[in-house]
């Protein structure tokens, strides 16, 4: 697939943004990144509430070979065949994938950060560090030049 092919095909959809990515492109709108658009097919993000669709679709999800295995990524599905000449549909699919992208991101959102708690050391540890510091001063003073 190539850029003008995927700017037609999310005409009914609305603007995106196109990125080189991987073998292929990331597919974003409002800087969130719905789909994939790689040698294998078209991928959309997808999350407990439209799995159910895809798989009703016959769809499978995106997976890759290393080369110890076979890793599954459950978060983008094929998108059906079907759709490539509905654009009216094809918006609805995006439209979902988009609204899965931005749930996983909420809940990715970092937590605030925690305050960092300075400790003070045990007043047996200052006085060991205080003993060394006098020791290794009394030993350079004393050692011959």
């Amino acid at each position: 697939m190539d850029r003008e092919f995927l700017i037609d095909l999310f005409a009914d959809f609305g603007p995106v943004t196109i990125r080189k990515m991987f073998s292929g492109y990331g597919i974003s709108a409002d800087g969130i990144n719905f789909a994939l658009a790689l040698r294998a097919g078209l991928f959309f993000r997808a999350d407990e509430v439209t799995i159910p669709d895809f798989a009703a679709e016959g769809s499978k999800p995106f997976q890759y070979s290393t080369r110890a295995k076979t890793v599954l990524v459950n978060s983008y599905w094929e998108l059906p065949a079907r759709l490539f000449d509905d654009s009216e549909e094809l918006a609805q699919w995006a439209r979902a994938a988009l609204a899965a992208a931005q749930r996983a991101k909420v809940k990715k959102r970092p937590k605030g950060k925690k305050a960092v708690v300075k400790k003070t050391p045990a007043k047996k540890t200052v006085k060991k560090r205080a003993a060394k510091k006098a020791v290794r001063r009394v030993g350079k003073a004393t050692r011959p030049p």
